[in-house]
């Protein structure tokens, strides 16, 4: 007979790849989920993995019965959640290195208002939270649009916040340049990029063609902080995305210049699995405070 239990445990061998990974997140023994598998298979007629040693994969039918197994499960915890249970128990937040602060005070007060939460934050690039997310490793992710918009089927987008891309200068740099506009800056300094393997390097790499500035590579980083902290140090000059409640503004060895009019913005925003009622509830409870403060 089939069971959720099955379901549940094919989902982490198709997940991890291996019957002893799923066994040591279902809290099983391997014995155990070889059992559940085979009594899997023989409630649906069809052999599901090719087992080569230690590896297991999907065969065409498991791969088949994957996505109406996740419907299911996706189902069953709507049918069975309550609203107070969104707001209850483990949830894993992921977040780019430029959000997590802004994002760690909303979660802080969400903690604060719903103390039976237990949120662990982590933080990696948007392509790879993405796939975490879709692998339910993480529920809920804040994110880098991609500039065509394309997201994976199955993932459910809310938009956050848009920034604008402007210029970081040295504020002694920009009073001392006659005359002073970006192209003028960026002709006499050294320009410091952002990674351009990742999403936000490519909204500034577009910000730069859009506003038809030239510039001299001189370091290619990872970091927007450590960006700025080589600006405040007068090491070169960048374009940046103006990060939400950011403070560049407000500090003194810092200029921050528009290039161009209307700006180009990076985009954020919060993605969760689709059929999953609990992290859309907690997506809502976070955006709805983001926009509070």
């Amino acid at each position: 007979m089939l069971t959720l239990r099955m379901m549940k445990t094919f989902r982490l061998v198709a997940q991890t790849g291996s019957f002893a990974a799923a066994a040591e997140r279902a809290a099983l023994t391997q014995a155990a989920v070889s059992l559940q598998m085979r009594g899997l298979e023989d409630a649906v007629g069809q052999r599901l993995f090719d087992r080569r040693g230690r590896q297991i994969t999907l065969t065409r039918q498991g791969r088949e019965l994957f996505p109406r197994i996740e419907q299911i499960l996706a189902l069953t915890a709507d049918l069975t959640a309550s609203p107070l249970d969104a707001m209850q128990g483990p949830v894993t937040i992921g977040a780019v290195v430029s959000v997590i602060g802004a994002l760690s005070l909303v979660v802080a007060e969400l903690k604060t208002a719903h103390p039976g939460l237990d949120v662990r934050l982590t933080s990696a690039r948007s392509d790879e939270l993405t796939d975490l997310v879709e692998q339910g490793e993480v529920d809920i992710a804040a994110v880098v649009a991609r500039a065509d918009d394309a997201r994976p089927d199955g993932l459910v987008w809310t938009p956050l916040y848009t920034e604008p891309m402007v210029m970081v200068v040295n504020r002694e740099v920009w009073d001392a340049t006659p005359d002073a506009n970006p192209q003028s800056v960026l002709d006499e300094h050294a320009f410091l990029r952002f990674d351009r393997r990742v999403r936000t390097g490519l909204v500034v790499e577009q910000a730069l063609r859009a506003a038809k500035l030239t510039v001299t590579e001189y370091l290619e980083l990872n970091s927007i902080e450590t960006i700025v902290a080589l600006v405040r140090k007068n090491v070169g000059v960048s374009v940046l995305p103006l990060l939400h409640r950011g403070d560049w503004q407000a500090d003194p060895l810092l200029r921050i210049v528009p290039i161009a009019e209307p700006p180009l913005l990076r985009t954020v925003g919060m993605i969760h699995r689709e059929h999953d009622s609990r992290t859309r509830d907690i997506t809502a409870a976070i955006v709805g405070m983001l926009h509070d403060v």
